[in-house]
């Protein structure tokens, strides 16, 4: 376990797009090897169920053979109603005899048959109401839609070897590249273009995760119907910015990041509802839609607290003639679930 350090690529699967990111692991950091993009058909991935398997096989080999990429061993991740994360209160034991008993304590929780899905685990530590007892992060996802994954790298000449969820890496990103302090509560807050996924964190433990099926395609969605523009159209406006001499254009921008922040208003206090005095210090965003003109400033406005944009590669060591530094700047939100991924390493649990 301790000995084996080959390099994985991570992989995120997302509704509209494939994102590839190799990191290499250098004296305590890790350096930017390769990173890119590409755009999936619509419809090919539906409620995360991969349903145009062979436009993902061919997006997935075209990014990686355009990249030159080499290593065929993948991280990817999944989210969703493909994952159910439970935070379980158990007697004190080891994680030997966790591993041991896992299946039967999980039944309890997971509301499918427990042949039916793999299962994972974290002991998060002591339960602070009862000593005797431990926090357990309990995660599991049906065996069908990982296999469905396994069968798509297959066919891309790759193995998929870890399978992590979309909120965890989130948070190896964030962790990676930024030092809050200990007892500082934050929340990493990722916008794909189908759904949002919330993850309050407080000295590398994840108290709270939600995903809402609310994204990105809200905006291109309301774009199409109040102004009457085709989809692609939608999308171009809303990444550019161009709507902003446009009122009308502006307006249902604005309606739909007040939409967004209110979602995520919602979720935080039912977490503080059940965690007493505990308040959230700073709201970190990612994904496609962070960069969306005025959403920081409506999150801010919303929750009280201040936001700001997650910078993936912050820390990471970037060779800039091989890497325009504007462009992943451009890019960083899209590539956080990739370069948390590309972090695990074979034989990760």
């Amino acid at each position: 376990m301790f000995m084996s350090k080959k390099e994985i690529i991570g992989i995120d699967i997302g509704s509209s797009s494939v994102k590839l990111v190799q990191l290499k692991e250098q004296r305590g950091t890790y350096v930017l090897k390769n990173v890119g993009m590409l755009p999936l058909p619509a419809e090919a991935i539906v409620d995360n169920a991969l349903m145009d398997t062979s436009s993902i096989v061919e997006t997935i080999r075209s990014l990686s053979k355009s990249l030159g990429v080499k290593i065929k061993d993948v991280a990817c991740s999944i989210s969703g109603n493909a994952v159910i994360i439970r935070k379980i209160s158990l007697p004190a034991m080891s994680s030997e005899e966790l591993e041991d008993q896992i299946q039967w304590e999980a039944e309890q929780y997971i509301p499918f048959d427990i042949n039916d899905v793999f299962l994972d685990f974290q002991i998060l530590g002591p339960d602070q109401m009862d000593p005797s007892k431990m926090q357990v992060l309990l995660v599991a996802s049906k065996k069908d839609i990982i296999n469905d994954y396994v069968a798509v790298f297959s066919e891309a000449g790759q193995r998929l070897l870890v399978v992590d969820v979309d909120s965890f890496a989130v948070q190896t990103a964030f962790e990676q590249n930024y030092s809050p302090g200990e007892d500082e509560m934050v929340a990493l807050i990722n916008i794909g273009a189908s759904i949002m996924n919330l993850n309050i964190v407080r000295g590398g433990v994840s108290l709270f995760t939600r995903d809402v099926q609310m994204g990105g395609n809200a905006y291109t969605e309301e774009l199409q119907k109040q102004v009457g523009i085709s989809g692609e159209e939608a999308e171009r406006l809303k990444i550019s910015g161009e709507y902003a001499a446009q009122s009308k254009l502006r307006d249902v921008i604005a309606r739909i990041n007040d939409t967004l922040a209110q979602e995520m208003r919602r979720s935080l206090d039912f977490y503080i509802s059940s965690a007493g005095d505990e308040r959230v210090s700073k709201v970190y965003l990612s994904g496609g839609c962070a960069k969306i003109g005025q959403l920081v400033e409506t999150v801010n406005q919303k929750l009280g607290v201040p936001v700001e944009i997650l910078n993936p590669f912050r820390k990471l060591k970037v060779n800039e003639r091989a890497f325009d530094p504007e462009y992943l700047q451009q890019i960083g939100p899209l590539m956080t679930v990739a370069v948390g991924l590309a972090t695990r390493r074979v034989g990760d649990k």
